[in-house]
């Protein structure tokens, strides 16, 4: 997974330019001025989003969350609208009114999104996460002196320090106040509630530290107030929210169903989990076939495959061994990507590193940090390879082994590296593509779906235990696409999932009650786009190697879909059958 830009509900919209190596098309250009009444709302509502998408003049500003915030934030989402149904009525070029309609499908989810949880759900803000991600938007490791200097004046609003700025928490608790009278309205899960109270120290530490690292001076008197300020917080949280939380995760069918769509399902929620089954049942299979050769591969007793699995963890790879092992493993995949012909490679070098202990409570599992689409100037996204997911207790007796041993480097890195996310990011920097399908087209489904496609794409070049761990991360996506849907249309219960997770797929168990809050806290539905993203491209695969022929080029294939940036499994669908294919065909 990778750090997903928001924007207050749950979009981002930004325009500028997109550094490319050559000049865009002209019709870039114009679907880039159809997107410029939006970067009012990125600047209004989420300066944060700003200046993680590369916006200028923002790194000093806070989120609003002001009165009527979501009032004011969809009477301006309907002013765009509007706009964006007007320039439809007039234009003529194909991807320029492609793009108008993915806009206005972004827009009109938002909307809906903003009535939903309006109309269901008591807010309540995680500030301490908000003002970890806030700063390290500008004190990370690509971010310039300006930025790391912005970052306190960014801080003193948040605490209240600046002038014209009110403190976040305060903001935070007067828009949960203001509604905490309306009983209807569901309560958050308490679970969730904890674990993000107990994340709140740890965001405070990771600021302080970012500060030390990047020597910003004058940092101390507003971080003693933050501290306080979040101990105030939660303690109000703890007061005043927990009574109203709920121990039924499970949201209403409504807003589950809302959260499929947003992440791009087009499918019906039962017929999901029975395609995700038959999947799971055909990958143990898989899983058991290759279990002996992975065993006299790596010297490893043979067995079921569930043991050959816990054999091949116990070969835990040193802290500092970590990112040396996931270099060595990129190096080969780039050399098989290039021998096999399998896609076209960036022409920058891939960045990764071990994450702090503050990015291990914001974002537990590995995970691509997406470079600024907007005014790159060379910034790339990076790798990030996380350590663990910290119980809010903090006890450290249980141990978090999925992505620490060799063998999982080879799918990790073809995953969110090359030819994966990483590649997906930087083809778009460096060869341009309108700011409409670079984000405004995200969703899940169709990022995801290349990054599963891509681990399919280097599974057979890989050494056996490459392979093996390759088709145990197959089954955990399969897994999701059933178990996630279960659980919240109450099919299965959470201690059955917990089973199947740790006994079956081999998760430990930091890594299955990581996968467990995901489903049922942290985003209800979004962990099913991976496979069905997946299978929306192979589909795709087939259908034009059924077509082609002989004539089928894998490399071209694959160098066209990334070129078409992150656009839905339907509109990039419909790109193949009416220019890729009909392109080959005409060649003599």
């Amino acid at each position: 997974m990778f750090r997903r830009l928001t924007l207050a509900a749950a979009i981002t919209f930004a325009v500028g330019t997109l550094h490319a190596e050559t000049a865009p098309p002209d019709w870039i250009a114009r679907s880039n001025a159809d997107a410029q009444p939006l970067l009012d709302l990125t600047a209004r509502f989420s300066p944060e989003s700003a200046t993680d998408i590369g916006l200028k003049g923002y790194d000093e500003k806070t989120a609003d969350l002001g009165p009527d915030v979501d009032k004011r934030q969809r009477a301006a989402l309907v002013e765009v609208r509007q706009q964006v149904a007007g320039r439809l009525a007039e234009e003529k070029d194909p991807n320029v009114r492609q793009d108008l309609q993915i806009l206005a499908k972004q827009i009109d989810g938002n909307i809906e999104g903003i009535d939903l949880n309006d109309k269901y759900l008591l807010p309540w803000f995680d500030a301490g996460q908000m003002i970890f991600s806030g700063e390290f938007s500008l004190l990370n490791a690509q971010s310039t002196p300006e930025q790391n200097q912005a970052a306190l004046g960014r801080l003193k609003c948040y605490v209240g320090m600046a002038a014209g700025c009110t403190p976040l928490v305060d903001q935070a608790r007067a828009r949960t106040t203001e509604r905490l009278g309306e009983k209807g309205l569901l309560g958050p899960v308490k679970a969730d509630v904890e674990q993000k109270l107990g994340n709140t120290q740890r965001y405070v530490d990771g600021i302080r530290k970012l500060f030390a690292e990047k020597k910003v001076a004058g940092s101390d008197e507003a971080m003693n107030k933050l501290d306080a300020q979040l101990k105030q917080y939660n303690a109000w949280v703890k007061k005043t929210v927990l009574p109203r939380a709920r121990t039924d995760f499970r949201l209403p069918e409504p807003l589950y169903a809302y959260n499929l769509r947003q992440v791009g399902l087009d499918i019906a929620p039962r017929d999901l989990i029975g395609r995700a089954q038959l999947e799971f049942m055909e990958t143990t299979y898989a899983l058991q076939m290759l279990a002996p050769v992975v065993a006299k591969a790596e010297g490893l007793p043979d067995g079921d495959y569930r043991d050959v699995l816990k054999a091949l963890k116990k070969k835990q790879l040193a802290k500092d061994k970590v990112e040396p092992v996931y270099h060595e493993v990129l190096g080969k995949i780039e050399d098989t990507i290039r021998t096999q012909r399998i896609v076209e490679l960036p022409k920058r070098q891939m960045a990764m590193r071990v994450a702090s202990e503050a990015e291990n409570a914001r974002t537990p599992a590995p995970h691509m940090d997406p470079p600024p689409f907007v005014g790159n100037t060379g910034q790339r996204g990076t790798f990030v390879l996380t350590t663990g997911n910290p119980p809010a207790d903090g006890d450290a007796t249980q141990t978090y082994d999925d992505f620490t041993f060799e063998a999982a480097a080879w799918t990790l890195t073809a995953h969110e590296g090359r030819p994966g996310h990483e590649l997906q990011f930087a083809a778009m920097v460096e060869q341009g593509v309108s700011l409409t399908r670079s984000m405004f087209a995200f969703n899940s489904v169709n990022v995801e779906g290349w990054a599963l496609y891509s681990e399919a794409e280097m599974m057979p070049y890989e050494p056996p235990a490459g392979q093996f761990i390759a088709l145990q991360f197959r089954l955990l996506r399969a897994a999701r696409a059933f178990l996630d849907p279960m659980l919240n249309l109450g099919l299965v219960s959470r201690d059955r999932a917990h089973d199947i997770l740790v006994h079956d797929v081999g998760l430990s168990e930091p890594m299955a009650r990581q996968e467990l809050d995901r489903y049922t806290l942290n985003s209800p539905g979004q962990a099913t786009a991976y496979f069905y993203g997946y299978t929306r491209i192979l589909q795709l695969r087939a259908e034009t190697q059924t077509k082609l022929g002989d004539k089928f080029d894998r490399k071209a294939f694959n160098d066209f879909l990334i070129a078409q940036g992150l656009l839905p499994p339907d509109l990039l669908a419909d790109a193949v059958r009416t220019r890729f294919v009909p392109a080959v065909l005409d060649k003599k």
